[in-house]
């Protein structure tokens, strides 16, 4: 099973051929422009989240505030109980408890916990009992997350299986980056089952230097998305046009012109942020620093 991703910060790079609802599936980026750059960020995120499809494997990067990584996850794990999906969360703790208390307010909650058709695990504890020498086992992994998933799927109303992890947050979190690609390679194994869809996320600040293509290239080619930000846009282009000044309509053209690398549905605003990364290394640290503080006072509006 292979993956590509697509950056294309103009939202006019190539598309894809044979998929629905324009998504990006498993396989090679070909065919016209992708459908899903026609929908705003908000109908693209609220796409992925209510409706995911099987094998679809998407990921949210966030920084020190994941107030936004909890309402998508929420949003995603009510939208299955509402359509009763088995569900499957594998949190660190501290996520957990707040996906606990906004999905209590579901009608089907208790009932999905006691019947064993929403399942939570310790994202920390689950990892311990497969990695060997410091990596990820493949054979325990299977038997671990295999039975787990199993077990929401015999008692799943509908066929579908939503599952999110954090294992591989932790994994990058203390440094052992080959070992949290190694083991999004073990999900997508996984999820060839057909039925399954898989949110990840990753303690990642899009305005530090560690979001770079050159470090993030293994990390986002084992995704088919890249969960979009709102707000995000906005504040990146004030800060372009703040800092790029008359410049700045030509540097756009230049990314329409040469930006056309095929990799998991990226979103535009942080397709422009790895561009900038690559390309404009003398103005992108103030760019990122003066869209930061925009972002903030959006995401605190």
């Amino acid at each position: 099973m292979s993956y590509t991703y697509v950056i294309d910060p103009v939202g006019l790079g190539s598309g894809t051929s044979g998929c629905s609802q324009g998504r990006v599936p498993i396989g090679s980026v070909t065919g016209n422009r992708p459908k899903s750059y026609l929908r705003n960020i908000m109908t693209q995120r609220a796409e992925l989240l209510d409706q995911p499809e099987p094998e679809e494997h998407f990921v949210q990067l966030y920084g020190k505030d994941d107030r936004l990584l909890a309402r998508n996850v929420s949003r995603y794990l009510s939208e299955g109980l509402r359509r009763g999906d088995g569900l499957l969360v594998i949190a660190t703790a501290e996520h957990r408890g707040s996906m606990v208390r906004r999905l209590t307010g579901e009608r089907t909650y208790t009932r999905a916990v006691l019947e064993g058709r929403l399942v939570f695990l310790d994202a920390e504890a689950t990892l311990n009992r497969f990695m060997v020498d410091g990596e990820p086992d493949q054979a325990r992994f299977e038997r671990i997350i295999g039975e787990a998933l199993a077990g929401v799927r015999t008692r799943a109303v509908h066929s579908g299986i939503r599952a999110y992890g954090e294992m591989v947050g932790v994994l990058w979190k203390a440094g052992q980056f080959s070992a949290a690609v190694r083991l999004e390679e073990f999900w997508n194994e996984l999820l060839q089952a057909g039925d399954v869809s898989l949110f990840c996320a990753y303690p990642i600040d899009v305005f530090s230097p560690e979001f770079q293509a050159a470090s993030l290239d293994a990390l986002l080619r084992a995704h088919t998305h890249v969960v979009p930000t709102a707000a995000l846009e906005g504040a990146l282009n004030r800060a372009m046009d703040e800092v790029l000044g008359d410049r700045v309509d030509d540097l756009r053209r230049l990314m329409q012109a040469n930006h056309r690398p095929a990799w998991a549905v990226i979103p535009k605003p942080e397709a422009i942020i790895l561009w900038l990364r690559n390309n404009l290394p003398g103005s992108v640290d103030q760019i990122l620093d003066r869209a930061r503080q925009y972002y903030q006072l959006a995401a605190s509006a």
